[in-house]
């Protein structure tokens, strides 16, 4: 690590979250210009692929979950990518790039087949960015503030979020007032909205964030094996959460199928964002201080109650009640397994475990969404559960891992 970073890393220790590295504030502010972008459009989606072109809820888990797969098996090799070459910046500005540029091609789109292929070359630059940038905020920061930093990035990236859908909520408001379906002109619009700010984020990237070299081999070899056992029975036990950790856009389509407008979708969606900004950051910083493990191990077992909660809703307030708790999972789990991971591998593979955790956990959201989908709807002349059954489904695995995380003691003192 070089001696700026390490510098960096001193002082942040001593001043807190105000004096966080300039990569952390490069990443956040990256991150909260993407998602305006991206929240504006991916949460009303659903509603476009159901109301407007008329698609049923599995070949929704097919595009959400092929969408996730495709990032997913790009950060197998991008991760790695970044500690073999020393550079973790310009893999994630490349990231972004793409992402903005494919955000354009919403609005054109008259199928399926065409917002999923915008869908998955979205994805495309999220599977090149995440692991690099990832690995560029554990490498700029100490041990001592990691869930610090990497919470205050999700605080960022969520804030980010709620301006977006505050953006999408304004433009139905004056086009749709309380309609119950979305309409093409109005997705549309909220595209055009849309791309501002996604360049907004590449720029910020690219002039506010620096790369810092990670000492070690001049070449690091690409090896997995190197990232230990606990790496990957931490892996193992989150990659069985997140079976049953579809995609939100099923919660989207509950709600609505619970009787809330698009209105009322993006006023719930705005509700959960806020939850989730404000509990990120002061989740991460007590990770640092009672142990990572802790905090996700409570983080599932509020998402089973939660999830249960999904299942026998039978109100719209319900749905918006329970979604706005679903935050708190939110600001308790996320950015406390992305520091988890960093704890538990050597510093000159971060790029690499990063790379192999999202590639495994992105790869089985495809199969999550999936059986979410015909857990709901079915398929051919089978109809399915029912709109419960995926959130009983979800709520069980989520109970499973959280027992086997509390059976497993990992070897490394950082995965306490």
């Amino acid at each position: 690590m070089s001696r700026e970073s390490s510098t960096d890393q001193e002082q942040g220790s001593r001043r807190g979250w105000r004096a966080l590295p300039r990569n952390v504030w490069a990443v956040s502010l990256t991150s909260f210009f993407m998602d305006i972008s991206s929240e504006m459009v991916i949460n009303v989606l659903p509603l476009f692929l159901a109301n407007v072109l008329g698609v049923k809820t599995a070949v929704i888990g097919i595009i959400e979950g092929l969408a996730d797969a495709t990032a997913s098996l790009l950060q197998i090799a991008s991760g790695p990518l970044s500690d073999r070459f020393k550079t973790r910046k310009w893999p994630a500005v490349l990231g972004y790039s793409i992402s903005a540029l494919a955000k354009p091609f919403f609005f054109f789109a008259a199928a399926w087949p065409a917002i999923a292929g915008a869908r998955w070359a979205d994805r495309v630059g999220k599977g090149i960015r995440t692991a690099p940038r990832d690995a560029l905020v554990a490498d700029s920061i100490g041990p001592d503030q990691r869930g610090m930093a990497f919470g205050f990035h999700r605080a960022a990236d969520t804030g980010g979020a709620v301006l977006g859908l505050l953006i999408a909520l304004l433009i139905v408001s004056s086009l749709q007032q309380s309609a119950m379906d979305l309409n093409r002109h109005t997705f549309q619009i909220i595209v055009l909205a849309s791309l501002l700010p996604a360049l907004l984020a590449v720029f910020s990237l690219a002039l506010g964030a620096r790369d810092v070299p990670v000492t070690g081999q001049r070449r690091v070899p690409i090896r997995f094996r190197g990232l230990g056992h606990s790496f990957f029975t931490f892996v193992a036990i989150v990659g069985i959460f997140t079976l049953g950790n579809s995609s939100d856009a099923f919660l989207v389509l509950r709600a609505q199928e619970r009787g809330l407008s698009v209105l009322g979708v993006l006023g719930m969606l705005v509700t959960f964002n806020l939850v989730y900004s404000l509990i990120s950051a002061p989740a991460g910083s007590l990770s640092d201080r009672v142990g990572r493990r802790r905090l996700l191990i409570g983080g599932w077992f509020a998402y089973a109650a939660i999830y249960v909660g999904f299942a026998l809703a039978g109100r719209a307030w319900q749905v918006w009640a329970l979604y706005a708790l679903y935050g708190i999972y939110y600001g308790l789990a996320y950015g406390t397994a992305k520091a988890m991971v960093a704890d538990l591998v050597p510093a000159e593979l971060r790029g690499t475990a990063y790379g192999t955790y999202n590639a495994i956990v992105g790869i089985l959201a495809f199969p999550a969404s999936l059986i979410a989908g015909l857990l709901w709807q079915g398929a051919g002349s089978w109809d399915g559960f029912g709109p419960s059954a995926p959130f009983l489904f979800g709520a069980a695995m989520a109970l499973g891992a959280a027992l086997l995380m509390m059976a497993w003691r990992p070897n490394r003192p950082g995965g306490r």
